[in-house]
Order: C-alpha cells, then structure tokens, then sequence
C-alpha cells in the first residue's frame, strides 16, 4: 500500500476521474461566467463587449445596493441564532440528557431533511392573514391582539425568513457541534469541575475553547450558507413585499434569467463570491489571533 500511495501516476491516476468531474461541473462554469461579465446580452439577442461596463453599473445600481444590504443583514444575524441555538442543543445532548438524546437529536434534526418548499409552504400557513387567519394571528386574536400581516412588512418578513431558517438548520449544526463536544475527554471536565468549574463557567472556560475548531468551522459553513440563500427565500416571499427580501442570489436570477442579462447577472454572481471569500477570510484571520493571544 506504502509503496502504491508513494508512486505519483498511481496517486494521479486515482485522482483522475474526481478532478475530471471537478473541472467540468465546478471549474469550467465558474470561468465561464467570469468571461460573460465583459458580454451585455443573451443566448437569444446575442452578445455584445462591454468590457468592466456590468461592474461599473454593479457600483451604481441601488437594486444591487438594497440586496447586498438584506443578504449582509440575514447571513449576520441568521449565523449568530442558529449557531448559538445548534450549540445550545449540542450541550442539552451532552450534559443534560446524556445517554437518553437520541429521540430529541432525532426530532431536531427532521426539518434539516424537509424539503424547503414544503417548509414554505408550513410557515406561509402558519402566518397567514389573508385570507384565512393562520395559526400565529389566531393565536394573537386570542389575546386581543389584532392580526399582523407577516408578508406585508420588510421587518415582519425578514423575521419570519430568520424565524424558519433557523427551524430548519438548528438540528443540523446542534449534530456538527455535538460531535466536537463529545471528543472532550472526561477527565478534563472532572478535573474543571473538581477546581469550582461548574454550570456556565465551565462551558465559558473549557467547553469552548476545546471545540474551537469545530465551532469555527460551523461559523465558516453557516455564513457562507446564508450568503447564498436562495430557495427559502425565492419559495417564501419571492424576495417581497418589494423587493426588500431580496438576496444577491435571487437578484442574480431574476437579472440574468427574467431579464436576459447574462453579463449583469455574472457581476453579481462574481460580487457574491468575492463577499464569501472575504467574510470567510476574515473570519479564520480573527480566529488565528484569538488562538495566538490564547
């Protein structure tokens, strides 16, 4: 086995058919895209060279303004509550219910395998006003509160999004960290406990730092997730009332697809993936400091 890893054409060999399929589905439609950013136009009108005019428009377009300000607004804050709450499950699994959190990791993690539109569709109902009065206003009715209209609002409707993407991802990221809570070993908990390390102390002062990497790692997988979220929003409130919940990657799509702007629409695909790039940069520079002051 030494000998076969060791030899260079049996390790390219191997690698051949991945990187083949890598190149194709990955590589090859990212470059492309990166060339119709200099194109104005469709497969059906034709194309025309524009040069670096998309990415002027890009500066100046007060559309593309409005939803980068939503998509900055929802990866923020949708990262901070479904990271906070998976880790907070992760430590229910850990120190509370042990042994016996299978069927609560099980329930918690059904709505990650839901379909999203089928999750829409639950939550739509759910905040109904009009028609028919959902679950939540009648809930409110109840307590003489008058009806809200949940899509009606910017506000309302960006809280609902946070509200149900949150549901449905908690379950997933209280597993990823679970896992790195697990690999603590015991005696390290004991031997905290035994020096007055106990309850919200200890977690501050041990648990954390020793799942870091792992908590870090979810950080980096839940903003770049947020930052393209697409399908929740697309199938919730189609980017409304307005325009005002509406991310980068919807606006990519309605530009290139509903208005035939392949170049335009490439612009905003490049200016989303350089924001992941640097938040994700960002992100492991901070880290390395806090590991290097620690």
């Amino acid at each position: 086995m030494t000998q076969v890893l060791g030899d260079r054409r049996t390790i390219l060999l191997l690698l051949a058919p991945a990187l083949t399929i890598y190149t194709l589905v990955i590589l090859v439609p990212v470059l492309w895209s990166f060339g119709y950013t200099l194109f104005e136009g469709n497969t059906i009108t034709g194309f025309e060279y524009v040069g670096l005019q998309n990415f002027q428009h890009l500066f100046s377009d007060a559309d593309t303004r409005e939803a980068l300000s939503f998509t900055v607004r929802f990866a923020v804050v949708l990262t901070i509550v479904q990271v906070a709450l998976g880790y907070a499950l992760a430590l229910l699994y850990v120190f509370v219910l042990k042994r016996a959190s299978n069927l609560v990791r099980t329930l918690a993690f059904f709505p990650v395998v839901l379909p999203t539109v089928a999750v829409s569709l639950l939550f739509q109902q759910l905040f109904e006003s009009a028609p028919r009065t959902g679950p939540v206003n009648s809930l409110l009715n109840l307590f003489g509160i008058q009806s809200v209209d949940w899509f009606g609002s910017s506000t309302t409707a960006f809280w609902v999004l946070i509200l149900m993407e949150s549901w449905r991802s908690m379950g997933f990221y209280a597993v990823l960290l679970y896992a790195g809570l697990i690999d603590i070993p015991e005696e390290m908990l004991e031997a905290a406990r035994l020096d007055g390390a106990t309850g919200f102390r200890l977690v501050r002062s041990v648990v954390i730092p020793l799942c870091l990497p792992v908590l870090l790692s979810s950080v980096i997988f839940s903003i770049n997730g947020t930052l393209k979220i697409f399908d929740s929003v697309l199938a919730l409130t189609n980017g409304g009332p307005g325009s005002s919940t509406t991310p980068l990657t919807l606006y990519m799509f309605q530009t290139s697809f509903a208005y035939g702007k392949y170049g335009y629409g490439s612009s905003i695909a490049v200016l989303l993936t350089a924001l992941c790039l640097v938040v994700t940069l960002f992100i492991f520079r901070s880290a390395r400091r806090d590991l290097t002051r620690g």
